[in-house]
């Protein structure tokens, strides 16, 4: 969805020391937030926050994983955590990077990409996922919709998303880390590996 005409179902008017400006998306357990920081710079954020009542040990111990996973990153292809915080109603949110773009295999056949671009954009991506390697993160959910691409000033990019089935390496990411258990199957079965 265009963030410049974000939905405007009834949210709350804020989040921490955001400004909600309107729905970018919802998925069966978050909703993500058009919103804005005023202070103390202007920018607008993306804010991901668990719905009422998806509170389960497991969504929450996921969304720890996830918000902890992308604080460890500081790298140019993969979105930022900028906040995190809960709600008064003690839903925990964390502001993060806006991607203003689209996933990467819309972007690449609307532009009607060649091979060589291509594979630029997938070079990004494969430093992204290095990165995350080396600070000890598996995404595990690696796809076209979790990979958004961007014009910039300087060509085309990409932002690797949602951390949300990531798994740590080395050491556990957070103290509520789930383990997945034997036979357990996490991640979108198009793109598995």
């Amino acid at each position: 969805m265009d963030d410049t005409l974000p939905d405007d179902r009834n949210g709350p008017e804020t989040i921490g020391p955001y400004r909600v400006l309107g729905i970018l998306g919802e998925g069966g357990m978050g909703v993500v937030y058009l919103g804005e920081q005023r202070v103390p710079v202007r920018r607008r954020v993306a804010i991901k926050v668990i719905k009422l009542g998806m509170d389960t040990r497991e969504v929450l111990a996921r969304f720890d994983t996830e918000r902890q996973a992308l604080s460890l990153m500081e790298h140019a292809n993969i979105a930022r955590v900028f906040d995190a915080g809960s709600t008064e109603t003690g839903q925990p949110w964390f502001a993060m990077e806006l991607v203003k773009g689209e996933p990467i295999t819309t972007y690449c056949d609307g532009r009607k990409l060649g091979i060589r671009e291509r594979l630029e954009l997938f070079l990004q991506v494969c430093a992204a996922v290095q990165h995350a390697h080396v600070r000890g993160v598996m995404h595990r959910d690696l796809k076209p919709t979790n990979i958004l691409a961007v014009t910039t000033d300087s060509g085309a990019s990409v932002k690797v998303i949602d951390f949300g089935l990531a798994k740590a390496t080395a050491q556990p990411l957070t103290e509520s880390t789930l383990y997945t258990q034997q036979g357990q199957i996490l991640g979108t079965p198009e793109y598995m590996a």
